[in-house]
């Protein structure tokens, strides 16, 4: 079978004579077109770096209020200022306190559903300037407080602006970045949350030694201010997303950014294919039968030509997935679980969680190298299963290592040491990988409002773990490490089947890939993503019509999927 002319033309990226022409007359009508330009007096490769590198320092702050509030629970100042959450010496507390706890992801997903609105009308990067403004705000009240209704306020009033962040920076990040690029340049934003709950542990231990003064939380909370002091002065000077762009017809603007990131004249073809390629998808998404409902919630939910609810579905789920781990079990609570339920010394303790984030930040940049190399879909399904084994060994190490045992010290260590192991199949497989994915396979019409959807399931399920994670310890122990066990393994079949690859895709080849697929048949997309000839390899544009004979006994084409909505 061969590829169908509809979706040949989709891969070739020809543009409307009418959209070409606009773009050319825009190309001309800049004061140089032959200029490369530029922001902050970068371009090219040093561009999409510091791109990252400043969108990764949003996802640093992101790491560090995770990871900050595990071993402040047992600080003695802490617990005397907040007696209402204090389960040391109450047990009974266990749900306050999660609640307390949980209660930033409520703002978080409050944020991240704001952002379906706000992200789309303004930008990207405004959103980003905005999250992190609320966010100094939060902290601010926090590090300040002196009751518990303060504590409350201010953790929800931090966890707007950071679901405002975590929403909008990965789309920023996915559109400005090249095909060959966009897995690793957002992996390593899964590695900077991993170092922001690293430095939240070691900060965490440094002020442990001034137990008697409030310092020794009032600090930790406060430090976060410094991440989003770096990210204000700074996002409005670096470029838009020339994909949000192109949505709102900003051409001229645009074709400037696409300058910029590849350090071409703005008159250089490769510009213009980026151009034509992206005005084409927007076309499509705008023509449909369903134009009248563009920018309408509604719009998520429907099928149409683009598969839009079958995408929003996947995005949705990918970042529940994360979750459903059981992750933040670990990383809110890891100084709480060495010391009240594997029995360990209150400085072994907050030693062991400095080193299990040190660890975890380390384990993370194995991502970072294998995210192209083996794709999307193997890292999710190597990181459940090593999931899933090691929360089964976890639950027999924490049922050994009863602290009212005394000679619990052998399943103690053990304990200890596979929380590091799952950490590590964390980090490679979820870490960054749901920051990543949902904005690689949403169509552009609909890929703030998905992601700002998606966002909120992540922040809704953290909630749920965060919330029940010490009402489940209290209740049933080390059994609560069985139900995570069984969730993981159940992960494994739904990516394989369900999920396609994305990587080495240009975000408009998604598009095709899901148009090509029954909305019945979900799993088919996976298959049209393995056998559809890549556009794009090793940083250049393949001819596709070379590539699709290379393939013509591998590559179907669903015609009928095609008319059928």
């Amino acid at each position: 079978m061969v590829l169908h002319d509809e979706y040949k033309g989709s891969l070739n990226s020809p543009a409307p004579s009418s959209s070409e022409d606009t773009n050319q007359r825009a190309a001309a009508n800049l004061d140089d077109p032959s200029k490369i330009y530029s922001f902050m007096g970068q371009s090219g490769k040093t561009l999409s770096w510091f791109v990252s590198v400043i969108a990764g320092v949003g996802f640093l702050l992101f790491g560090y209020d995770q990871g900050v509030m595990g071993s402040l629970l047992t600080q003695d100042t802490f617990r005397h200022t907040f007696p209402e959450i204090d389960t040391v010496d109450d047990g009974s507390k266990s749900t306050y306190q999660g609640f307390v706890v949980a209660v930033y992801e409520v703002g978080c997903l409050v944020g991240a559903l704001f952002t379906m609105w706000y992200g789309d009308k303004v930008g990207r990067r405004k959103t980003i300037f905005t999250g992190c403004c609320v966010m100094i705000v939060g902290a601010i009240i926090q590090a300040a407080a002196y009751s518990t209704g303060q504590l409350i306020a201010g953790r929800i009033i931090a966890g707007l602006g950071n679901g405002m962040n975590t929403s909008t920076v990965p789309v920023w990040q996915s559109e400005c970045a090249k095909p060959d690029q966009r897995g690793k340049l957002v992996m390593i934003q899964g590695s900077l949350i991993a170092c922001g709950i690293m430095i939240s542990y070691w900060i965490d231990f440094a002020f442990y030694f001034i137990h008697w003064s409030s310092a020794s939380w009032r600090f930790p909370i406060a430090f976060q201010i410094i991440f989003p002091v770096i990210i204000v002065p700074v996002i409005l000077k670096l470029p838009e997303s020339p994909r949000w762009l192109l949505k709102v017809g900003k051409v001229q603007d645009a074709i400037k950014v696409f300058s910029a990131l590849e350090g071409v004249p703005a008159n250089d073809p490769y510009v213009q294919r980026e151009l034509e390629e992206v005005e084409t998808a927007i076309a499509k998404e705008e023509t449909g039968p369903n134009v009248t409902t563009k920018r309408k919630f509604r719009e998520l939910f429907r099928q149409g030509p683009q598969r839009n609810f079958h995408r929003v579905c996947l995005a949705f789920w990918n970042q529940v997935f994360q979750q459903i781990t059981g992750i933040n079990l670990i990383t809110y609570y890891a100084g709480t679980i060495f010391q009240q339920y594997i029995g360990m010394s209150p400085l072994n303790s907050r030693i062991l969680a400095a080193c299990n984030g040190t660890e975890y930040f380390m384990a993370s940049w194995l991502a970072f190298f294998t995210i192209e190399h083996f794709g999307r879909r193997k890292l999710m399904i190597f990181g459940a299963l090593g999931q899933a084994f090691t929360m089964a060994i976890l639950t027999g190490t924490n049922w050994a290592a009863d602290p009212a045992n005394k000679d619990n010290s052998g399943a103690g260590i053990a304990a200890a040491v596979f929380l590091f192991v799952f950490n590590s199949f964390f980090a490679v497989g979820w870490l960054g990988m749901t920051w990543l994915y949902p904005a690689e396979i949403t169509p552009l019409s609909i890929r703030g409002m998905t992601n700002g959807l998606s966002t909120a399931a992540n922040w809704a399920f953290n909630f749920m773990v965060v919330m029940i994670t010490p009402v489940a310890f209290e209740n049933i122990g080390a059994y609560t490490y069985t139900i995570f066990a069984a969730i993981n393994l159940c992960l494994v079949p739904a990516v394989f089947f369900l999920y396609p690859e994305t990587s080495g895709r240009t975000l408009e080849e998604m598009d095709v890939i899901f148009e090509m697929s029954d909305p019945w048949k979900p799993w088919e997309a996976v298959h049209n993503a393995n056998t559809l000839p890549h556009e794009y390899k090793n940083g250049q544009f393949m001819d596709v019509e070379k590539a699709e004979a290379s393939h013509t006994e591998n590559v179907g084409v669903f015609q009928e999927n095609h008319s059928s909505v």
